[in-house]
């Protein structure tokens, strides 16, 4: 997969996290208080992985061709683990 098909994907997982994140944002809102507790957690955890993918991003999109080819498994194995852990937290 090429870089800019890469980065397409990568963007468009992000949109999907950030309408999860809405929608959590929205269930702690209206949430008795010990779970909003919950929700605001989760919530938490969730923009973390966010902003640590969108950092890889940021660093594929700025990559040169050689540099992508040199790094391409990296980010797939990074791409992987915090799509993981991202859907960890949004099923808790």
């Amino acid at each position: 997969m090429d870089r800019d098909t890469y980065v397409e994907k990568m963007k468009a997982k992000i949109d999907e996290w950030n309408a999860e994140i809405s929608k959590q944002e929205a269930k702690a809102r209206v949430a008795q208080a010990d779970m909003k507790l919950k929700y605001e957690d989760q919530v938490t955890e969730m923009k973390a992985q966010r902003d640590a993918f969108e950092a890889k991003l940021r660093e594929a999109r700025e990559s040169n061709e050689k540099a992508w080819d040199d790094m391409r498994d990296g980010f797939e194995k990074a791409w992987h683990d915090m799509a993981r852990a991202f859907d960890s937290a949004m099923k808790r």
